[in-house]
């Protein structure tokens, strides 16, 4: 080859190889643009993030109401629940009340009969004499005696009437009376005027209109001057042999006291108790409930230590329980002391009673 064919080779070789350098040194150049291209990227990666703390916020916004409204609708539970407590509480009480209004102690009406007859059953082996403590000859003594023994003793009452019916022995003898001197006789069982006013009253009335005779019937009875039905059924059931209830402040006390009856009107505890037992027992009830209550169940010291009923009293213990101090509240013969008649029947004798003191005695 000749020198000027290599020359012209060499050139060849430099203008490509300088090709190929000027060639490699654009590349990097054309790198370049992708380098931008791929800062431009994590700046838009960047920002990405700026905005969704921004949706986060909004979001948050939007969650809020949406919690404080479930709130407000969660918040009437909680009160329903104290109330309904309340509710519940209070009706608890109702039914026992009801229940024992209906049913002292808890008693069912057979129950309650049966108590009731127990009492009186035990009560008349206690008091075997039991009888009216009045002192009496006629069904005329016993009615005057009956109007007499209000606000006052039955003992005060025998003491009295013995001049009283010596003086007037027939309701013709004392309708006809000078007040002033029945007065003075009556003066001993006090509020002895208007006492005076109703035996001379009821005298005059059996002589006008019965014949100076003392009616048997409870309609009768009732029309006369001072006499009720607690009066009319002493007469009938003592004089005259027909069952009554005697519903006397003794009688309504124990009555209450052994939960017969919480009743306090005197007709409604007389059909109260005489619907717990037969009529033909009527009477003599009301012996043996009066003269416990005379001798033992007292008014406002109770005998209950020396009660023969307290396993069947839901009062007891109102009263003295130890039994020697309870002894020590008996009257009459229980505490070995005079009854109240002055003129007792035999049969009360004969079991250990004494007669009563008359008037001025000892």
């Amino acid at each position: 080859m000749s020198d000027g064919g290599r020359r012209t080779a060499k050139a060849a070789k430099t203008a490509a190889a300088g090709g190929s350098a000027s060639a490699k040194k654009a590349a990097p150049a054309r790198k370049a643009p992708a380098k931008k291209a791929t800062a431009k990227k994590p700046a838009a990666k960047k920002a990405a993030p700026a905005r969704e703390p921004a949706a986060k916020k909004a979001s948050a916004r939007k969650a809020a109401p949406a919690k404080s409204s479930a709130a407000l609708k969660k918040a009437p539970a909680p009160r329903k629940q104290v109330v309904a407590p309340k509710k519940a509480t209070a009706s608890v009480p109702a039914a026992p009340a009801k229940t024992v209004a209906a049913h002292p102690r808890g008693e069912s009406r057979t129950a309650l009969v049966r108590r009731a007859r127990r009492i009186n059953r035990e009560l008349a082996e206690v008091y075997p004499y039991a009888h009216p403590e009045l002192d009496f000859e006629n069904p005329f003594q016993l009615v005057v005696a009956t109007v007499l023994s209000a606000q006052t003793t039955d003992l005060r009452v025998n003491q009295t009437t013995p001049a009283l019916f010596a003086k007037y022995p027939t309701p013709e003898d004392l309708a006809a009376a000078d007040p002033e001197e029945v007065e003075e006789i009556l003066r001993p069982t006090g509020f002895f005027r208007a006492k005076t006013k109703s035996v001379i009253g009821l005298s005059k009335a059996l002589v006008e209109q019965f014949g100076g005779e003392v009616p048997g019937r409870l309609e009768d009875l009732v029309k006369l001057p001072g006499v009720g039905r607690k009066t009319a059924f002493v007469v009938l059931g003592n004089a005259f042999g027909r069952p009554g209830i005697t519903v006397d402040t003794h009688f309504q006390r124990l009555v209450r006291r052994w939960k017969w009856t919480d009743e306090t009107d005197p007709d409604k505890i007389e059909a109260a108790v005489g619907a717990l037992f037969p009529k033909s027992d009527w009477t003599d009830l009301s012996h043996h409930v009066i003269w416990h209550g005379r001798r033992i169940c007292h008014a406002r010291k109770p005998a209950c230590g020396a009660c023969p009923i307290a396993p069947l009293c839901p009062a007891y213990g109102e009263g003295e329980t130890d039994p020697e101090k309870a002894k020590k509240l008996l009257k009459y013969e229980k505490a070995g002391q005079p009854g109240q008649r002055l003129k007792p029947p035999q049969a009360y004798l004969d079991a250990g009673g004494r007669a009563a003191p008359p008037l001025g005695a000892g």
